[in-house]
């Protein structure tokens, strides 16, 4: 049945990750981005947690269970840790989605991020094959109030509106 009207979806995705000790040399990944002054995040992936929020916002919307089951068997049976194949994966799943707008906060107390939102931004654009006006993206420091405020990880939400095509 043809609809006259569009329709619009919009999915809600949340991931979140402790800090490994100091000692450790993996990298903290943001947005496809290294970050040098916070110590990786423990996770069998990169732990990046904006692709990861965005691939739940996306799930939400396509009930395509990338993380729970694509990247769990990419991690553990491929060694693919990158976080940018998970996204790559979520974004095909949306078939006849178009992605209208992204809406990312960050809640950590580290790392500064505020010198990267624009290329994260760029990034983000880049692999979902986005204007960057359609990627928006605040952080917050939390203020001590949660476990992420606090400096014990990172935390991100995703909003994402799309259109049927």
């Amino acid at each position: 049945m043809k609809k006259d009207y569009p329709i619009y979806r919009s999915g809600i995705g949340q991931d979140s990750h402790r800090f490994l000790s100091k000692d450790s040399t993996k990298s903290c990944i943001l947005a496809g981005l290294s970050f040098e002054d916070a110590p990786g995040l423990d996770a069998d992936s990169d732990g990046d947690v904006v692709f990861h929020s965005i691939c739940n916002a996306i799930t939400s919307i396509t009930h395509a269970p990338i993380l729970s089951s694509y990247a769990r068997d990419l991690c553990h049976n491929r060694g693919i840790t990158d976080s940018k194949v998970y996204l790559e994966k979520a974004f095909e799943s949306l078939k006849n989605q178009e992605i209208q707008h992204i809406a990312i906060t960050i809640e950590a107390q580290r790392p500064r991020m505020q010198k990267k939102i624009e290329p994260m931004r760029q990034k983000i654009a880049q692999v979902l094959k986005l204007d960057i006006s359609q990627v928006g993206i605040t952080v917050t420091s939390g203020d001590g109030l949660t476990d992420f405020g606090c400096g014990d990880g990172i935390q991100a939400f995703c909003i994402l509106t799309t259109i049927e095509e």
